[in-house]
Order: C-alpha cells, then structure tokens, then sequence
C-alpha cells in the first residue's frame, strides 16, 4: 500500500486538494449566497439544493470550462509548433519520430488500439486532447444553464421577465465571466513556457535539469 501511495502520490494530492478547495468552497458559496437571497428578500437554500442552484453550477463550471479549454489548447498547439529553450516543446530540430503505425515502434504491452490500428489508433492517438474539449464543451454548457438559471433568480426578484439559454449566451454578461477567465490560463501558460527556457526547479519533469543550457528544448 505504502508503495502504491507512493507511486499514485501526485494524482492523489491532486484530486485530493481539488476536492478539499470544492467542498470549502461550495460551503463559503452556499452562505455567501443565502445572504444575497436574504437581500432580495427570497427565501434561505439548503445545501444541498444550493449544489443544484444555478450560483454553483455557474461559479464552478465557468472556471473548469477555462482550464479544459487551457489544457486542450496546450496539448494540440505543444504536438504543432515549439519554442526553443524551453522543456514544455519538442525539440525544434529535431524530427517526431512518435508514429504509432510503425511495426518497429510497437511492444507487446503497447495499448489495445495501437495494436488493432485503423480508426481505433486514429482516435486513440488523438484521445488526450478530444477528452479535454469534450470536457471544455460540457463545461461551456454547463456554464451557460446554470448562468442562465442565476440570472433568472435575480430576475424574479425584480419582477422582469426570465430569459432563455439562447438569449443568456448573447449577453456581455456570458462571455465577461468567460473570457476572463480564459486569458488568465492562456497568460499562465505563455509564462511557464517561457519561464521554464531561464529558470530551473530540480526535481521537477516540467523543468530542464538545472545545469542544462538555456537554449536546450525538450525533456
């Protein structure tokens, strides 16, 4: 068990701490917005129904939206162009030799579609970053409802007409809070790109190894 700890230790820490941080941070949600319904003159939600509430749903899939599209965007545009010095691109000259159809490069223990090639490979090659904009596009909608369910409550409580999914995604509302948020993943990225070419952090894979040249690409 110690082992396999050890061995799972950075998804652990990672889904660890994610479900740490939503947990607090639906709890402080679920007074924070309580007070603003008790503002409005509406009645207090339990929490569980506040999970369900359009104020949770959009304060958190807007957020997972941006980082699915970050992440999606970053595998497909590492597999297109580099940046030379830094440890997050291929090597710029350098050939790929990643081709999965060559018998040459296929093992025993290769996975299943590599194995079995045709449409099974061609999707399989490409599985990472069609995982990630599937999520980015289930966010993006998910986003959308639960914004267009929180702009229906502040409407009812100011006796205007509710509005529709359709009518929310035209609104500066919709696109500031994901906007927002998608440049702050795009400028993250554009810095750890960079920063990795002239800075160093031993012991870490998104790092070059300390002594190694500024001007060395690649892991």
């Amino acid at each position: 068990m110690r082992r396999w700890l050890w061995l799972n230790g950075l998804a652990l820490v990672s889904f660890g701490a994610f479900a740490i941080f939503l947990v607090g941070q639906s709890l402080v949600g679920w007074h924070a917005y309580n007070g603003d319904l008790q503002h409005l003159g509406m009645p207090a939600l339990s929490f569980l129904a506040y999970l369900g509430s359009g104020h949770f749903v959009e304060a958190t899939t807007e957020n997972w939206e941006s980082e699915f599209l970050q992440m999606g965007a970053y595998v497909v545009l590492t597999a297109m162009l580099v940046q030379r010095g830094s440890p997050e691109s291929n090597p710029p000259d350098q050939p790929n030799d990643d081709d999965p159809s060559d018998p040459k490069q296929i093992k025993a223990d290769s996975p299943p579609p590599v194995h079995r090639g045709g449409l099974a490979l061609k999707l399989y090659e490409n599985s990472l970053s069609i995982t990630l904009f599937g999520l980015f596009a289930l966010s993006f909608v998910l986003h959308l409802l639960g914004g267009t369910a929180e702009e229906n409550v502040e409407r009812r409580a100011e006796g205007e007409p509710e509005t529709s999914p359709g009518q929310f995604i035209r609104t500066s509302q919709f696109w500031f809070q994901s906007l927002q948020n998608w440049q702050s993943e795009f400028l993250a990225v554009g810095l750890l790109i960079v920063g990795t070419i002239f800075l160093r952090q031993r012991g870490s894979a998104q790092s070059k190894k300390v002594a190694e040249p500024h001007t060395s690409s690649g892991k």
